[in-house]
């Protein structure tokens, strides 16, 4: 070998290992599915199911407790409301539901990360609303704003969530009646990704409207869709003033809900799938006609949330046959509306992330994927039952979202993809290593963890024997020290400051 091709061999490696070290910024595209959903219900299913939730709709009815103005446009729209009550004749919150887009664009202020949500899309965000954090180093204990910035951060990073999310976890630190505006500020900030807004008090909904108009322009915001957010039906049957005041903010303002029944089957629903199938339904038929009443054509997704509970202790469990046929079936029900569907995540019961969380993430993942929902909540970071928002799982999750976004792609039959020059290259008893055709597509052939260990024994032993956990542990920690903040117009970060400042200073502090 000359000394130049010396010198140029390496070069070629010293560029490889540059490349391989290099601090990464890259998104994936949200999903756009190329394979089937599954589907568990019959058609005669379907119409059973559809026919059981309008009659709980027209007989038994839902209650809007302490909300007069949503009494009054029911029963303006034609429903019977007796006291909190609210009976909806047989059709009429479907025929409601059909102004509502079957799909509709996310925007970012990095305009390359807009998320599109339904059709056969799927958008992935982090976990919602834990109270406590878990780390290797710390173990558990209450979140706080900066444990809540390092997930924003995080998730910035991630190559595989399309989605900044909301409350990733719930910082004790901080006032609750100021909480949102830090949690806000850090999405707006710390990432250019989408991001949800509050809804844990209808002025604190308003003032997400208000931050974003900061942030995008007053008419933008009115014009566009630029925040999804969550509103949780109090089920059984019960949409509370709180979610609705949030609701009828948004709604109002052209900004997204997802509609979601919490169900834990046993508890808040049926034992049976069929009629918590039937519940669900309702509540969303319910919850979804709400929206349009206050503006129709607001962008709504049908939402479930969906466990069963262990009848011994009446605890929540995750990953369970029975979840997986609700989830399908709901599936089935959002798309025979022609809305967008939310539902799954990396749901686990685990108090560590343990081979438990692994096992009923995996399933949880993967049911999502197959059932088509459109937008994902909690897709990394869940643990024990949605208390606990952990460093390590949401690193662990996010690097295992690669294999959805690669199951969604299916099998492409294209001329390269068919092989058949490899085939006649390698014959009978030869080997594909060094053929052309795996030289020219060895470097996008498979999906590659960026997290997991497939090394020799002896390598893994000398380099400590190190579990997924502490891996995890390092990466993310390697995540956080690369981490560069994006741009932001200094213009936009100063008004920013100055409304988060005043609306703090405009009342006193609240930790009730």
């Amino acid at each position: 070998m000359t000394e130049t091709a010396r010198r140029a061999r390496g070069g070629g490696g010293a560029a490889r290992r540059a490349a391989r070290s290099a601090v990464s910024f890259e998104t994936a595209k949200y999903i756009e599915r190329n394979i089937p959903n599954f589907e568990v219900l019959t058609q005669e299913a379907l119409e059973i199911i559809e026919a059981n939730a309008e009659i709980v709709l027209e007989e038994i009815g839902v209650n809007f407790p302490d909300n007069p103005r949503a009494l009054e446009r029911w029963r303006n729209a034609g429903a019977d409301v007796q006291g909190e009550r609210v009976r909806i004749p047989k059709g009429l919150a479907r025929e409601l539901c059909k102004t509502a887009p079957s799909q509709y664009t996310q925007v970012a202020r990095n305009r390359d990360r807009d998320v599109v949500i339904g059709g056969k899309n799927l958008v992935l965000a982090p976990v919602y609303g834990p109270p406590f954090v878990r780390d290797v180093a710390g173990g558990r204990r209450y979140a706080t704003m900066e444990d809540f910035r390092k997930f924003v951060k995080l998730g910035y990073m991630s190559k595989w969530l399309h989605h900044s999310g909301g409350t990733v976890c719930e910082p004790t630190d901080v006032a609750v009646n100021k909480r949102h505006l830090d949690m806000l500020y850090a999405h707006m900030t710390l990432s250019d990704k989408p991001f949800m807004g509050s809804v844990t008090e209808p002025s604190r909904a308003q003032d997400s409207v208000d931050m974003c108009e900061v942030l995008f322009g007053k008419d933008f915001v009115q014009e566009n869709t630029v925040m999804t957010s969550l509103i949780n039906i109090n089920s059984p049957m019960t949409f509370d003033d709180v979610m609705m005041g949030a609701l009828e903010v948004y709604a109002q303002n052209n900004q997204a809900c997802i509609i979601s029944p919490f169900i834990v089957g046993g508890a808040m629903a049926p034992v049976s799938v069929a009629g918590t199938l039937t519940q669900v339904l309702a509540e969303v038929l319910a919850g979804i006609a709400y929206s349009q009443l206050i503006r129709a054509g607001a962008p709504v997704i049908m939402g479930a949330f969906v466990t069963s509970i262990d009848m011994n202790s009446g605890a929540p469990t995750f990953g369970t046959p029975e979840a997986a046929h609700i989830t399908y079936g709901v599936g089935q029900l959002a798309r025979r509306l022609n809305l967008p569907y939310r539902s799954a995540g990396s749901f686990c019961g685990s108090k560590l992330p343990d081979a438990q969380a692994a096992y009923e993430t995996s399933n949880s993942l993967n049911m999502g994927l197959l059932s088509g929902v459109n937008f994902m909540l909690h897709a990394c970071g869940w643990l024990e039952g949605g208390l606990v928002s952990s460093f390590e799982k949401f690193v662990m999750d996010a690097d295992q979202l690669g294999t959805l976004h690669h199951l969604a792609q299916g099998v492409s039959m294209d001329v390269n993809a068919q092989a058949m020059d490899a085939i006649r290259e390698v014959g009978p008893g030869g080997h594909y290593l060094g053929c052309a055709h795996t030289q020219e597509n060895f470097k996008t052939a498979f999906w590659k963890s960026d997290l997991l260990d497939y090394k020799p024994y002896e390598t893994w032993e000398d380099e400590g024997a190190r579990d997924t956990q502490t891996l995890a542990a390092l990466r993310v920690e390697k995540m956080l020290n690369d981490y560069q903040q994006p741009a932001l117009d200094p213009a936009i970060r100063e008004a920013l400051d100055a409304f988060v400042a005043g609306r703090k200073a405009a009342e006193p502090d609240s930790f009730m």
